[in-house]
């Protein structure tokens, strides 16, 4: 492409997410329709709570078990983190 005597180069990239990435997402996304809200909004209340890299390092458990389980842990963990506040 040329554009005023310019070459401009294009160059895409596939980033490819890693599998805790990948389930992480998934995870988000489900939790949220659940609760019928936005993943954008999940995320925030996590970052508040300073439980988002938490449940992102326990990719090892949740992505074994069913959600729900998943959902009811996050839930328990959201709980104690408002206890605290």
């Amino acid at each position: 492409m040329q554009l005023a005597n310019q070459e401009i180069h294009c160059t895409c990239e596939v980033m490819k997410l890693s599998r805790e990435s990948e389930f992480f997402i998934y995870l988000i996304e489900r939790y949220a329709a659940v609760k019928q809200t936005s993943a954008d909004q999940v995320l925030k209340h996590w970052d508040e709570l300073n439980l988002t890299l938490f449940i992102y390092d326990m990719y090892e458990i949740y992505h074994v078990e069913r959600l729900e389980n998943a959902f009811d842990d996050i839930d328990k963990l959201i709980q104690e983190e408002q206890a605290r506040m």
